[in-house]
């Protein structure tokens, strides 16, 4: 009986602790560099802040000739008003930026619409 506790128990830390990691952990963070067009918050239950970065034209390789909009969609981290204040400033002066971003394992409704979390912004010149 006490071997099967301490098996439950050593199988409900890993249980907590490999959920904590995909929960609380970076899959990847990196930066990203374009021009803001889009910035708004949304959301039903959890409102949250979202934007779209257009990083540039890319050429399509089948249709020469043609240019495809690469647009990156991203959430961004909650509370930080100074964060959400660039961006605005950003979008509406037309003014590219950079951005870094943690990319989650997962999307929670809590953190956004998207697994990119931006949570640093500056504004290019």
């Amino acid at each position: 009986m006490a071997k099967l506790k301490i098996i439950a128990l050593i199988l409900i830390v890993l249980v907590v602790g490999v959920g904590g990691y995909f929960l609380f952990g970076n899959y990847s963070d990196g930066y990203r560099a374009g021009t803001l067009i889009k910035f708004s918050k949304k959301g039903v239950i959890f409102k949250t802040y979202e934007g779209e970065l257009n990083l540039g034209m890319v050429l399509n390789d089948q249709q020469p000739g043609v240019s495809v909009a690469n647009i990156w969609k991203f959430s961004v981290k909650g509370s930080e008003d100074e964060l959400h204040r660039k961006l605005q400033e950003a979008l509406l002066k037309g003014k590219r930026v950079k951005v870094h971003y943690d990319e989650k394992f997962f999307q929670f409704a809590w953190r956004g619409d998207t697994k990119y979390i931006v949570d640093e912004v500056d504004i290019l010149n």
